[in-house]
């Protein structure tokens, strides 16, 4: 198993949820790209991190 935590920043609003860019590390291609979270949830958030297990 491996754990990777990913950044991500704000991008934009839209009717129901925030849409939120990943930040990669440098020199390293996105994992998961953009990411939509539900208003209730995001809040006023202008960041947040995700954490991926990937399970072999």
């Amino acid at each position: 198993m491996s754990n990777k935590t990913v950044r991500f920043e704000y991008e934009k609003e839209t009717k129901n949820s925030v849409r939120y860019k990943e930040v990669p590390d440098e020199g390293t291609a996105p994992i998961v790209g953009s990411l939509y979270v539900q208003k209730w949830f995001a809040g006023t958030s202008k960041t947040i991190e995700v954490t991926i297990e990937k399970k072999d």
